[in-house]
């Protein structure tokens, strides 16, 4: 989205149109003042233009010298606003081009075009952005859907072989199942980004158990965490909140499910829930293979997988997908970390008023 730094407003535009007029009038007003003090001077150096002395030429004269002066005053007197306006216009046309590099420079005085050309320029540099994002989008939801779509294929023509096992056959089912189920999982993330950074409200919050909901996810989450041997730490108090209650379950499964991804086996996760005078906090912990700084910089980033052995697992969606939730609820979401000792994840929720049914 763009979001310039200041708003146009259309009484610049007005203003701009009241120069341009005062410009015009002032040129009129500039000639005939020229001719008037000529003719006065000629006089007191003695010419008396109803003598019919005075050379019809000398009067013609005098005009044309009158209009050069005025022109000349005039020119410089708007020079500064039609040149920018120029320069606006031929910038314009290379955007609509789809060049989006192009920068604009103004030393004028003219506040309203210092602040259309500002304007444009932060414009220019949002597209420009915007294009990079999109060219990068792109590119990783092709290289993200090729992975398991090339897997997909080989294992269906190993399943036309009619020479293999049964064995065999049903590894290669099972296998094929996987690479389905990440890209339901791709297209569904991806879908959801673009419905949340796209939809304008959010819907009415509800009121609801915070702490039932984090057990729930656990729950919902029991054959991944139990087929890995990972052991749970809760610390739940019962807690009422307001908030958008199924953006936020989303949120808990994300983390929880990385948290046992990167867990060690047997392992052990913690989660724990706060309450500060305006804050809701909730902390996820866990014991795994940890992050270094770097990693954790980027770990909102869409499609940044900070364990590259362990894409299989995952298409770097759901991290952002919680950050933009968290946002969007009006939270704030934060990560602590070292390798080998494992990683904290901090959701920080402002309290809402709860209905009293």
């Amino acid at each position: 989205m763009i979001n310039s730094k200041k708003p146009i407003e259309m009484r610049h535009y007005k203003r701009l149109t009241r120069r341009l007029t005062i410009a015009f009038f002032a040129t009129i007003f500039a000639l005939l003042f020229i001719l008037v003090m000529l003719m006065f001077l000629l006089e007191k150096l003695g010419v008396n233009f109803s003598s019919g002395a005075f050379p019809a030429y000398g009067g013609l004269s005098i005009y044309i010298i009158s209009v050069v002066l005025a022109s000349a005053l005039s020119y410089f007197a708007v020079w500064n606003i039609f040149r920018p306006l120029s320069d606006i216009s031929k910038a314009t046309k290379k955007i609509a081009a789809g060049d989006y590099s192009v920068r604009l420079e103004y030393k004028g005085r003219v506040k309203e075009l210092a602040e259309t050309v500002e304007n444009f320029n932060d414009m220019a540099q949002e597209l420009n952005s915007i294009e990079m994002i999109r060219n990068d989008f792109i590119a990783n939801v092709s290289h993200e859907f090729k992975t398991p779509l090339s897997s997909l294929n080989g294992y269906l023509t190993l399943l036309q072989d009619n020479s293999i096992s049964e064995e065999e056959r049903s590894e290669y089912i099972t296998k094929a199942f996987f690479s389905i189920e990440k890209l339901n999982d791709l297209t569904e993330n991806i879908l959801r980004l673009s419905k949340l950074e796209n939809q304008v409200a959010l819907d009415e919050p509800d009121d609801f158990r915070l702490d039932e909901q984090l057990r729930e996810a656990i729950v919902l989450l029991e054959p991944k965490w139990n087929s890995r041997g990972v052991t749970f730490d809760l610390d739940l108090p019962e807690l009422i909140i307001r908030g958008q209650q199924s953006l936020l379950f989303q949120v808990w499964t994300n983390l929880i499910g990385n948290a046992i991804k990167f867990s060690d086996e047997g392992g052990c996760i913690t989660v724990k829930l706060e309450e500060s005078p305006h804050h809701y906090k909730v902390y996820i912990s866990d014991e795994g293979i940890g992050m270094s700084e770097e990693q954790q910089r980027h770990i909102f980033d869409k499609f940044y997988q900070a364990d590259s052995s362990r894409q299989s697992q995952g298409n770097g969606l759901g991290l952002s997908l919680c950050k933009e939730i968290v946002t969007r609820c009006g939270g704030k979401i934060y990560v602590t970390s070292k390798p080998g000792e494992g990683s904290v994840f901090l959701v920080s929720l402002k309290k809402a008023e709860v209905k009293n049914d």
